[in-house]
């Protein structure tokens, strides 16, 4: 992004370089964008008016004084430490500017989105998260199904504080970040009405293979499968062919929707007749795949991506990536060449007949 930085900015300004100004969530979600993947519209509140908000509420040196040179072990002072952090946050007012900014995004949100006071998800997008060589993916809050600009900017407060969790503070002092120097943005987005959701692997997570994508799935909203609260239907597809190879459908006892009432999200339980019914349809689940194609192919490593299938939009356009990020456990792992280094294709089968190995 260019030229001064702004308070606030819409996803699609947004490129994968801007981490240090929108956090690598909402950096990837412009970048996905721009590469013409479906994504939910939406808009991220920058690191700039972080600390604008820290400077102006002479927050800094209280922070760093709370939370600088606790043991990383020490659960009961990392706890106190979050507690008064998360306090003094919470209760300093976002400025007339800041609040001003927010809420004229989020009225243009939802004029585009053609519904009144559109529901969001306000997720926290750190600096120092969703990147190559470290996750700090799951340490900061993320707010589901919010409506109207008071609670919008509420949680945009709550989501600021919660970079001073207990499990990001330890995890800070473990790995020698400052925490000074680490800023968060967050982005608001239009809530996928869904139907089913969850994740999807452009590698098989539990052997690191590259030539599968893994995709994991229930009813509702994505938390219950990001949480591991239920054991979700497991698909496994074959990357080049887009081939469904193995399935597995389990009994899945709850997910998480929204209340038609109260407006909120809500934990229910999957009526019993639907418990053990594939919750993503075939052609979704190769849809699915080529779209993991094509993050992985942009990206040019496996990534780890979480999705969302919209029942409000008509089929062929309703199903949207709510996350990518570097997929970072197999990824990070020295892999040796299968042809031993040699330099053809035709070297690699004379090696081969010559030591009496079988050829495949």
């Amino acid at each position: 992004m260019k030229g001064n930085a702004p308070l606030v900015c819409w996803f699609q300004e947004c490129r994968k370089e801007d981490v240090p100004l929108v956090g690598g969530k909402n950096s990837s979600l412009g970048e996905l964008i721009n590469a013409g993947i479906r994504v939910p519209p939406g808009f991220a509140l920058t690191t700039h008016a972080y600390r604008q908000f820290i400077e102006q509420g002479k927050l800094s040196e209280k922070l760093m004084g709370l939370c600088d040179g606790i043991d990383d072990t020490d659960m009961q002072a990392l706890e106190a430490a979050s507690v008064e952090a998360r306090r003094l946050i919470e209760e300093t007012d976002l400025t007339y500017e800041l609040e001003d900014s927010v809420a004229e995004y989020y009225r243009k949100l939802s004029n585009y989105c053609c519904m009144p006071a559109t529901p969001v998800a306000v997720r926290s997008s750190a600096t120092a998260e969703d990147l190559p060589d470290a996750s700090f993916a799951g340490q900061q809050d993320t707010y589901l199904w919010i409506r109207g600009v008071d609670d919008v900017l509420n949680r945009v407060k709550t989501c600021i504080s919660s970079l001073y969790t207990a499990r990001a503070i330890a995890y800070r002092n473990k790995n020698k970040f400052k925490h000074h120097e680490v800023a968060i943005s967050v982005g608001i987005q239009k809530m996928a009405n869904s139907w089913t959701a969850g994740v999807m692997f452009t590698l098989n997570p539990s052997n690191g293979d590259r030539s599968s994508i893994v995709i994991d799935s229930n009813f509702g909203f994505g938390e219950s499968v990001v949480s591991g609260e239920v054991t979700p239907d497991q698909f496994l597809v074959n990357k080049v062919s887009e081939e469904i190879m193995a399935r597995t459908i389990s009994c899945k006892e709850v997910c998480y929707t929204v209340d038609p009432i109260t407006q909120t999200s809500i934990r229910s339980e999957v009526p019993a007749e639907r418990q053990e019914v594939q919750s993503l349809l075939d052609h979704e689940i190769e849809e699915l795949a080529r779209m993991g194609k094509l993050i992985e192919k942009h990206y040019g490593r496996p990534m780890d991506v979480e999705w969302a299938v919209d029942k409000t939009v008509p089929s062929g356009g309703n199903i949207f990536i709510l996350q990518a990020r570097p997929e970072t456990v197999w990824s990070a792992r020295k892999t040796d060449p299968v042809s031993g280094g040699r330099k053809s294709a035709l070297e690699h089968i004379v090696n081969s007949v010559m030591t009496g190995k079988r050829l495949q």
